[in-house]
């Protein structure tokens, strides 16, 4: 892509893949006679293709339109993985698959393992969601199967807001004493060899993973979302002055450019592309930072760095 320090192949940490059967589960919570149309209908989203293969081919096309040259995609509910593993065989070398996981449920360990077998690359917990602590021995036996097949763990930390359930009117019981990034301090440290990734800056907890990055290099930030958590801090700091924190603590080479993309009509969420482009230029960083930030950074660590 053509950017304001030449070409860059900007690669996007953070594109949720919402398929039919990820409605059907919604539905299915949303009981009564709810049919995944009824949800788009209500949501104001285009219905997804029948299969995960022609959605995969729908949002490769978006990121061509966009010059992207790839993204990684999130299975969006526990058991979305088979989804994302399809649309990612579907197009080699355009994504890399992420998947949910409660590491509560009793099958949590296989399917994790099984996850990572099967090719998908990073698997995401989130703590306020699914009411667990990460201390919780249960949560160190996944990041246990990631240390073993080198895989990546996605944490989502702080505020925690998903629309689509609220408009829905589905519960979100999510309880935030789950939510603080120093919590993942003795996992880091035990498994030095896990890469972890903290979405949204830490998602209002900014200080606290900044601190966690500061003191585990195995720590990533990702870029993502409208960042709306720092209208808590008083003042609330723009955009330029969060990236030049993260840049003085973390430094370029452990930031996930991602914009939280979802579902479509709206498509690749480019305004947050723009608005994250010019913050980082008015930061003044080099062409090469941003190259690692909007791209080689992700690339790289699912290579395995």
């Amino acid at each position: 892509m053509q950017t304001l320090w030449g070409q860059i192949a900007v690669a996007d940490a953070h594109v949720h893949f919402f398929s039919r059967s990820f409605l059907r589960q919604l539905a299915v919570q949303k009981g009564g006679s709810a049919t995944p149309s009824d949800l788009c209908v209500t949501l104001g989203w285009e219905p997804p293709p029948e299969t995960a293969e022609q959605c995969a081919a729908q949002w490769a096309a978006e990121l061509v339109r966009n010059d992207v040259s790839q993204a990684a995609l999130i299975a969006s509910l526990p058991g979305e993985e088979d989804s994302v593993m399809a649309a990612v065989a579907a197009i080699p070398g355009r994504f890399f698959g992420w998947f949910f996981l409660n590491p509560m449920a009793p099958d949590a360990r296989d399917r994790c393992e099984r996850g990572f077998r099967n090719g998908l690359k990073a698997v995401c917990l989130l703590p306020a969601m699914h009411n667990y602590s990460l201390g919780d021995v249960r949560v160190e036996e996944i990041f246990r199967t990631a240390a073993n097949c080198r895989g990546t763990v996605f944490v989502h930390c702080g505020v925690l807001s998903v629309g689509f359930r609220q408009r829905l009117g589905l519960p979100c019981p999510f309880d935030m004493r789950y939510s603080n990034p120093l919590d993942l301090h003795p996992l880091a440290l035990k498994y030095p060899a896990v890469n972890i990734v903290i979405p949204h800056f830490g998602a209002g907890f900014f200080r606290e993973a900044l601190m966690l990055a500061d003191m585990c290099p195995n720590v990533y930030m990702d870029t993502s979302s409208s960042n709306a958590w720092t209208r808590y801090l008083t003042p609330p700091p723009t955009l330029e002055q969060i990236f030049r924190q993260a840049l003085a603590v973390v430094g370029p080479r452990r930031l996930l450019f991602g914009t939280d993309s979802s579902y479509f009509p709206r498509g690749w969420h480019k305004l947050v592309f723009d608005d994250q482009v010019n913050a980082l230029w008015k930061v003044g960083i080099r062409g090469d930072d941003a190259a690692d930030i909007l791209g080689g950074n992700l690339r790289s660590l699912m290579r395995g760095r």
